[in-house]
């Protein structure tokens, strides 16, 4: 089967798309999808996990149909059944392939209202934004929130769960170039990171959701209210991610939570996900999808700043 491989080590790769990896089989109880289309998460890259695996396989994000089924598996999906799914990072394989195996508890039925291109780009993104708002915030309707990283694919999922969810007031931190379309998103401020001092225009919000990292977390600590929270998915991690000590900020702001999470598969919330794709509650990431062939371009797109739309590869075409 077609495949994405990344060849080479973290510091020396090559991106190349093969012919010669087999079909997987479901054992068990996991689930064979026919990828229809994956995302690209262009920090996966570095993750160890990718290097680790046997056959370099990338992928996580993936959108297709039901396949086959282990010989354990009892759950409600079925054959030919459109779902999407979010695969864990220490799978053996991705799912930059045209076919790839799930676990039950990491799929949920497709939005019907999106194609699988559209679908692709959601899991993680949705998943990210869901987890650090739902499991990790105890957040109350009306509350004040800042998302820095506010137009990429995780900061546009977080921006409207905020707002249409917990009928938050949004402060969204991205380019000049998004502000507008993150205004029909429903952010009620958006401020330019290439302004210095973005930060002194914010105060007393309850959470900041980062999704940058670096001097930008850092700036965070200003903004947020001595009892608040700052929750970050920034690639690389802050240093004192992973249990490895505390933020430096903490000596003047010894209230404020913190925290830096991975995010898991979770089928059922990627179910109330599609639920609320589907009623118009949020509206679908911005895509660039590519055909099989233009696996390695596509990585190329996905890899470079400011770019308008998540990469997606496409190996159906849709009808």
């Amino acid at each position: 089967m077609r495949a994405v491989q990344i060849l080479g080590s973290q510091n020396d790769h090559r991106i190349i798309l093969s012919d010669t990896l087999p079909r997987p089989s479901p054992t068990g109880n996991q689930v064979l999808i026919k990828v229809h289309a994956a995302g690209i998460t262009a920090d996966e890259i570095i993750w160890p996990e990718l290097y680790a695996s046997s056959n370099r396989v990338p992928g996580h994000d993936i959108s297709g149909t039901i396949d086959a089924l282990g010989p354990q598996y009892s759950g409600p999906l079925s054959l030919g059944q459109s779902v999407y799914a979010m695969i864990d990072a220490e799978a053996p394989q991705g799912g930059q392939s045209e076919y790839a195996i799930a676990m039950p508890n990491e799929i949920a039925v497709k939005p019907s209202s999106i194609s699988h291109a559209e679908a692709a780009a959601i899991p993680i993104p949705a998943l990210t934004a869901w987890e650090a708002i739902f499991k990790h915030s105890n957040l109350d309707k009306g509350c004040k929130i800042l998302v820095t990283g506010a137009s990429g694919a995780v900061g546009v999922i977080l921006v409207q769960m905020a707002k249409k969810l917990l009928n938050a007031e949004v402060i969204g931190l991205a380019s000049s170039s998004n502000h507008a379309m993150l205004a029909k998103l429903g952010t009620d401020q958006v401020l330019d990171y290439n302004n210095a001092d973005w930060n002194e225009k914010i105060h007393g919000v309850d959470a900041v959701f980062d999704t940058v990292g670096g001097e930008i977390l850092s700036k965070t600590w200003t903004t947020v209210k001595g009892t608040g929270i700052i929750v970050t998915v920034g690639d690389p991690a802050p240093n004192w991610a992973f249990g490895r000590g505390q933020p430096e900020e903490l000596q003047n702001h010894p209230e404020v939570k913190w925290l830096h999470f991975i995010v898991s598969p979770d089928g059922d919330a990627l179910s109330r996900v599609a639920s609320i794709i589907d009623d118009g509650t949020l509206k679908p990431i911005p895509v660039v999808a590519f055909e099989v062939e233009e696996a390695v371009e596509a990585w190329e797109f996905a890899a470079q700043r400011g770019r308008k739309g998540k990469a997606v590869i496409k190996f159906v075409a849709e009808e």
